[in-house]
């Protein structure tokens, strides 16, 4: 960590339950005597009203700080790639160094609940269906107005792009960067043909392998240039993304199947946003690179009873060159289609 009096992060995905929490977790573990610079981010401006609104009640009613909080926000749309520059030029206007980075992104293209499968899916292995369910819906070809797959932009291709073109302010500011994966991101979700997710039925999962070898291939040249990064996911917890497809009765179903869960053993269901970020904190404020290695992954667990730990698990490898070489020319492609291109930096993105 750097040793200026101030720090500045900028978390990703500030309004989910996830991102908020980082936050929170956060602001607990940083020095209390220390300026902090909060940069939220979000498409619209109400919602970065909301969620600074919300970090700064617990901040004020929970902690006890001597140091100053601040906040600044980026209205950055990941999916489209003139508002990553736009952040991208915002961020360089605006600060020196850059201390930590949260990327928190998680957008999915769910078209529904299987409810059929999931019954039987629940019935057969109540702890499978809980833990890596094969009954969500996700649509399959999406792409985005810049003509990438959606997803992909999304989770990866977008905030990537985001992080090297700031990579002289972490430099500056001995940053960590924090990726957020999934326990879901075996290697069977992604194929060398596919790497834009475009004829996957688990775009999600696949973009989160992605981001699993991205981070493989490119912590050794972060090392080299003072920057250290880590690979952590949150484990299984209520996301509020997916709360539109469920109705009340399903919802607190759901709940009682993450506990039953935990109750037969899994480390994973730590249920609330709160203990799904354990990880990424550890990572960032408390994990040692001299002693806390950078090829495997990170994960928020919990025991039976709701006490949280980190659980460790490994990285497959594979293919993760191929994988930053087809990112390196993907990126070399977007230099040239935005150059001299500048957004109004304050723009919303509906």
């Amino acid at each position: 960590m750097t040793g200026s009096k101030r720090i500045v992060s900028v978390v990703t995905g500030t309004n989910s339950n996830l991102g908020l929490n980082i936050a929170y977790r956060f602001l607990e573990s940083v020095p209390p005597d220390v300026r902090v610079t909060l940069i939220v981010t979000s498409r619209t401006l109400p919602r970065v009203n909301e969620v600074i609104s919300k970090i700064k009640n617990y901040h004020d009613n929970h902690l006890k700080r001597a140091g100053t909080l601040d906040f600044d926000y980026l209205l950055v749309d990941f999916t489209n790639m003139v508002s990553v520059l736009t952040a991208i030029y915002e961020l360089k206007r605006n600060y020196k160094e850059i201390n930590y980075v949260f990327i928190n992104a998680a957008q999915g293209v769910y078209a529904g609940i299987d409810w059929v499968g999931a019954t039987f899916e629940v019935l057969r292995n109540p702890l499978k269906s809980v833990s890596n369910p094969t009954y969500k819906i996700q649509k399959v070809g999406v792409k985005s107005a810049d003509g990438l797959g959606l997803v992909f932009q999304a989770n990866v291709f977008g905030p990537y792009y985001f992080l090297k073109k700031i990579q002289d302010l972490l430099s500056a500011g001995k940053a960590r960067i924090i990726w957020i994966s999934s326990l879901l991101s075996n290697s069977n979700y992604l194929s060398l043909n596919d790497i834009q997710l475009l004829n996957s039925n688990v775009s999600y999962e696949g973009s989160k392998r992605l981001v699993d070898l991205l981070h493989l291939a490119s912590y050794n040249d972060l090392n080299n240039a003072n920057i250290t990064q880590y690979l952590v996911h949150p484990g299984i917890f209520i996301s509020l993304s997916f709360l539109k497809f469920l109705n009340v009765f399903s919802y607190y179903g759901m709940i009682a199947l993450f506990y039953f869960g935990r109750l037969l053993g899994s480390p994973w269901h730590n249920i609330g946003g709160y203990k799904g970020a354990n990880a990424p904190i550890f990572a960032a404020t408390k994990a040692d690179p001299k002693f806390d290695k950078q090829d495997v992954k990170y994960g928020s667990a919990c025991t039976i009873k709701g006490s949280e730990f980190i659980k460790i698990s490994p990285v497959d490898n594979s293919d993760a060159k191929q994988i930053y070489s087809y990112f390196k020319e993907l990126e070399l492609e977007w230099d040239e289609k935005l150059k001299d291109q500048i957004a109004d930096t304050r723009k919303e993105y509906p």
